[in-house]
């Protein structure tokens, strides 16, 4: 009669479970039927038993699958306690190993296709699983985060970390215009010019006569012509007679002032990313498949800058696209058109002309408070039409 198992609550129960508990040798371990023998004898029972034939056997006919499987499930362990207990940071493979090993239910190295621990970490160096350099202190690796959702948080925070160095090269050119501005207007703006007569001829004659006479009566001087007068009636005439004068030709300090705001707001208002609700845009990738290619459609929705919710106007399909695959609509003359980057983004316009040979345009503005305002060469890409 066979000797059955330990009841519970008894110190042989206990004695086996706490062996149980800790790791036994490796070479007492079969993968195939997931089973630990404490020793050699209990190994050796267990491969005459008939459930380690029968595996065996179905071992035996498909021994590829079967290693591979193994395999994939053992890097698979591995690499999670990488990812999840060190991240990205250089490590010790086997101090990584020592932790996936502490399970002692874990997928053992000798049922994979690598015969030891530096085999299995050149292989993860060879197919870019991880970056591996190998010490006097043996083989370290470094995990490469490929996961989607972390890469897209890098993507979206190296977007955030760009816009805000725009913003701060903007702040940073706006301090040294104020600065700039505040040395022109303690400079002396006071310009003095040389003294120029128009002409030689006119003169001033003075008449003297001296007598010994004490009572002699004095003349009063006689100026036949006052020349600086003339001169200045002679500019002031010339001034307002002649329309191609060179102060004409200068423009004002307001016309200056207006022009550097537009300059200042165009390169303020200049983005990278142009999407805006309610605009007609076309599709130009192929990607999608050829049905898709040069469809016009109204933009519903935008999403993070950069994507775009659209509506197809012929089937009324709804696609979510990224704008580089999309292109402004240039409607007919007449047509509302909405500016989309420059110094008048955001604002309604009317198509006035069309430059086909330079790419450009001309717009009227049609709301906000330059309603009424002709714009010339603006580009194609920085309008399009209104849905």
């Amino acid at each position: 009669m066979g000797k059955g198992k330990a009841e519970v609550g008894t110190p042989k129960y206990l004695a086996n479970k706490m062996k149980a508990k800790g790791l036994q040798k490796l070479r007492w371990y079969c993968q195939m039927c997931q089973k630990q023998c404490r020793d050699e004898n209990g190994f050796k029972c267990h491969t005459m038993s008939e459930s380690h034939q029968r595996q065996i056997l179905l071992f035996a006919d498909n021994a590829g699958h079967f290693i591979d499987s193994f395999s994939s499930e053992f890097m698979t362990g591995y690499l999670q306690i990488l990812r999840r207990q060190f991240g990205t940071k250089r490590v010790s493979a086997n101090k990584v190993y020592q932790d996936y090993i502490s399970d002692r239910h874990h997928l053992h190295m000798n049922a994979t296709k690598w015969h030891s621990l530096s085999e299995f970490v050149k292989y993860l160096g060879r197919n870019g699983h991880c970056v591996v350099d190998e010490t006097d202190k043996g083989w370290f690796i470094t995990y490469i985060d490929r996961d989607p959702e972390t890469l897209a948080m890098q993507e979206k925070l190296a977007k955030k970390q760009k816009m805000d160095k725009d913003d701060a090269e903007r702040l940073a050119e706006f301090i040294e215009e104020q600065v700039r501005r505040g040395q022109k207007e303690e400079e002396p703006c006071t310009s003095y010019t040389e003294l120029k007569r128009e002409t030689e001829e006119e003169t001033i004659k003075i008449e003297l006569k001296l007598v010994s006479n004490s009572k002699a009566e004095s003349k009063p001087i006689k100026l036949e012509k006052r020349p600086l007068e003339a001169t200045a009636e002679a500019r002031k005439e010339k001034k307002y007679k002649s329309g191609s004068s060179s102060e004409f030709k200068k423009p004002s300090a307001l016309e200056e002032l207006i022009r550097e705001e537009e300059i200042k707001k165009e390169k303020n208002n200049r983005k990278d990313y142009w999407l805006a609700e309610g605009i007609v845009v076309k599709l130009v990738t192929k990607s999608l498949g050829e049905s898709y290619y040069k469809e016009k459609g109204v933009v519903l929705e935008v999403i993070d800058r950069y994507r775009a919710k659209i509506k197809l106007l012929e089937t009324g399909e709804k696609l979510k696209i990224d704008q580089a695959h999309l292109e402004t609509v240039i409607p007919a003359i007449g047509k509302q058109v909405l500016v989309l980057n420059g110094g008048y983004r955001g604002n309604t316009a009317v198509l006035k002309e069309i430059d086909t040979d330079n790419y450009c345009v001309t717009i009227e503005i049609a709301s906000g408070p330059l309603k009424g305002r002709i714009v010339n060469n603006v580009q194609y890409e920085d309008i399009s039409k209104l849905f």
